[in-house]
This record gives structure tokens, C-alpha cells and sequence, in this order.
């Protein structure tokens, strides 16, 4: 191939090998530079050397900004902010270069320090509201759980919670996490669940199947794989054990993909939860990663899968069993009497959301059916 191909950059080799891939007529089998793969990596071993800064750029402004620190992370031990703007990594302007390239600069062994400039946008929009800050990098865990517990008073004035868990990926510590986070609203009286996998893109399809069976008992079938030869071969549990049987409603979307969509199969088709939201991306497809010996990899497709009841999800997604739209239940259905605890992640926005809203209803319903098994 050396003599073939006679390349004279790894760019060049990478367009190349592309260009052969794409002969095979699936997107989804690809090489990945170095860069890219090691973004894989920090998002399925959910550890990274860094500062625990999440950022990218506010599309209006183009300019970088905050969105968010990992708790207890050197970032956040700095006071840096939601929504401060990053201008300089040591000593460079960022004006103009993208989120994962900033991200690059200010990742690095840990034990070693990065120089960040930040506006805080605190002084009427003159620079003097601008601080420099030496952070040590450190390893950051990153956790792919975040929860809350959605507490309300029913009509006769009982409290009602609700546990609310969101999933934003599954990493190899996705499973023991959300066992961990469902373990600790069992013990406070949590009567339903609310699992949200919106704008999940995937990620381990293990991790993907040791969440069903959190969720799941006996011996059920999980999802169906697909070889390149038509042998279909079911994947099923082992005298599972669920941790709750409990109500429970799943959130998916259209940004909901790969193991995301085996897990939301997984627990629909087995009867365990009602889907609430939209169409799922329709990732089908299950592939081995084979890195190479300069950092970068080769994501090959080997299979595919339908989900327990045969539904073929590649290219197709899965609709939910119920929509949600700001207009198709409004706040008024809510109890007057609502609020939201556990600050473990996301805001109080989830009072707001209407799919939290609709999920919330049809708890409701399950409650009054009786309870899933």
C-alpha cells in the first residue's frame, strides 16, 4: 500500500482510507484521527486530564463560553461560571477557533497548569471585567448521571415524588452510576421514575444493556443481533433482578441514538416503560473500534439489531408512545404545589419542559392502572 499510495501527510493517508470506506456504502464504518478517537475515549471511560471546563461556541456571538464545571473540578474551585466567555489559553487568543479545539488546549497531563483568560461580562461590557487564572490540570471523572427528585402534593394533599434521572451517555461507568443514583431514590420514598435519554448519542452497547437490566426481570430478551449473513441471535438476560418496579417513563428524541434506542426497545417492548417525545436518530447498527498505532481508529460496522419485538430501528428510529409539544399539556395539569430537589444536575428548567410535564401525566395514568412488573 506504501507503493500504491505514496502520501506525505497522515491527512492525506486518513482521505485516503475514507475514500475506501466509503465504497462500502456505510456511514457509520469510518477512521477517526487521533483527536477524534481520544474525544471517544474521555466520553466511554468517562475520565480526562483537564480542568473540568465544559465549553462551546454561543452561535449569536461566535465567541466561547462556559457552559458549564464539573463539580469539585479545578474550574470550578476557580470560580468560573456558567456563561463566563473564554478569551486566552495561555497567552493565545481564541477568538475564531471551535469548541473541541479549545478543548484540546486546555486538556494535558495532569499535574501540569494552564492559563486561561476569562470575561465574566460583570462591568457593563468593558474589559475590565476580564481575570486571568492558573489552573492545575487534574483527572476529571466525568459522571454520565445527573438526578433530581420532582416532589408535588397530590389532590388529597399526599407528597408525590417522582425521581428524575438524565443519561447523557453510556460510559463504562453508566450502569453502576444510575444503579447507585436509583438505589438512593428508592430510599427516599420515590414512587415513579422519569429516565431521560434525550440527545444521547450512545456510546458502549454493554453499558447500554446493563441499564435495561436495572430496570428489568427475568430472562427477557434485551435486542436481537444481525450478522452480515442473516443469523439473527437474541440477547437475553440472566435471571435478572430489577433494582424497582416502580412507574416509569423514558424521554427520547431525535438526537436519542445507538444504545439509546436498544435500551429504550429494550424497555418498552418488554412492557416496562411508555416512550414520551420524538422519533429516536434511527442508529441501527453495532460496530468494533480498532485503534491504530498512531492514535487514531477504525469504527467498523458488524452487526446490526431489531429491537425485542423485531422492530427494525436502523434508518427508521423509534416513535414514542406518546409526543410532546409545549401546547399538548400545560402547567395547569402540574399540583399547584411542586418543587424540585436532589441539585445533582440539571436546572430548574425541568419545571418548564413539556415532555417533563407529559411524562408526568402518564405516571399518572400508570399509577391508576397499578403498578408495572
Amino acid at each position: 500500500m506504501v507503493e500504491m499510495f505514496p502520501l506525505k501527510s497522515a491527512d492525506a493517508a486518513y482521505n485516503k482510507i475514507s475514500g475506501m470506506l466509503a465504497t462500502l456504502g456505510d456511514p457509520f464504518t469510518r477512521i477517526v484521527s487521533p483527536k477524534e478517537y481520544q474525544s471517544f475515549r474521555i466520553g466511554s471511560d468517562g475520565n480526562l486530564q483537564g480542568v473540568g471546563l465544559f465549553i462551546n461556541v454561543e452561535p449569536r456571538t461566535g465567541h466561547l463560553v462556559v457552559l458549564s464545571c464539573v463539580e469539585g473540578s479545578p474550574a470550578a474551585r476557580a470560580g468560573i461560571h456558567e456563561g463566563d466567555e473564554l478569551v486566552e489559553i495561555d497567552g493565545e487568543n481564541v477568538s475564531g477557533i471551535n469548541g473541541e479545539t479549545a478543548a484540546q488546549k486546555l486538556r494535558g497531563r495532569a499535574g501540569s497548569t494552564v492559563r486561561v483568560k476569562l470575561y465574566s461580562g460583570t462591568d457593563g461590557g468593558s474589559m475590565s471585567g476580564v481575570r486571568e487564572v492558573n489552573l492545575p490540570r487534574e483527572v476529571i471523572k466525568l459522571s454520565p448521571i445527573s438526578s433530581r427528585i420532582i416532589s408535588h402534593r397530590s389532590g388529597e394533599g399526599n407528597e408525590l415524588k417522582t425521581g428524575y434521572v438524565r443519561l447523557s451517555a453510556f460510559s463504562q461507568t453508566a450502569a453502576a452510576e444510575m444503579e447507585s443514583a436509583i438505589q438512593d431514590m428508592e430510599n427516599q420514598g420515590v414512587q415513579s421514575y422519569i429516565l431521560d435519554l434525550r440527545n444521547n448519542p450512545g456510546g458502549l452497547v454493554k453499558a447500554g444493556l446493563d441499564v435495561a437490566q436495572i430496570w428489568l426481570d427475568g430472562d427477557e430478551t434485551l435486542v436481537n443481533t444481525i450478522d452480515r449473513e442473516g443469523n439473527m441471535l437474541p440477547i437475553n438476560m440472566v435471571n435478572g433482578h430489577a433494582l424497582t418496579h416502580d412507574p416509569l417513563v423514558v424521554l427520547v428524541n431525535e438526537g436519542s441514538a445507538s444504545a439509546s434506542e436498544i435500551l429504550a426497545g429494550a424497555l418498552r417492548d418488554n412492557g416496562r416503560a411508555i416512550l414520551v417525545g420524538h422519533r429516536t436518530f434511527g442508529k441501527g447498527k453495532i460496530q468494533s473500534v480498532t485503534e491504530l498505532h498512531d492514535g487514531s481508529a477504525l469504527f467498523i460496522t458488524v452487526a446490526k439489531y431489531l429491537s425485542p419485538a423485531l422492530h427494525d430501528i436502523d434508518q427508521v428510529g423509534i416513535a414514542p408512545d406518546v409526543q410532546c409539544t409545549p401546547d399538548l399539556l400545560t402547567s395547569s395539569s402540574r399540583s399547584s404545589s411542586s418543587s424540585i430537589s436532589k441539585d445533582k444536575g440539571p436546572g430548574s428548567s425541568l419545571e418548564a419542559d413539556s415532555c417533563i410535564l407529559v411524562a408526568e401525566h402518564e405516571l399518572e395514568v400508570q399509577k391508576s392502572k397499578g403498578t408495572a412488573s
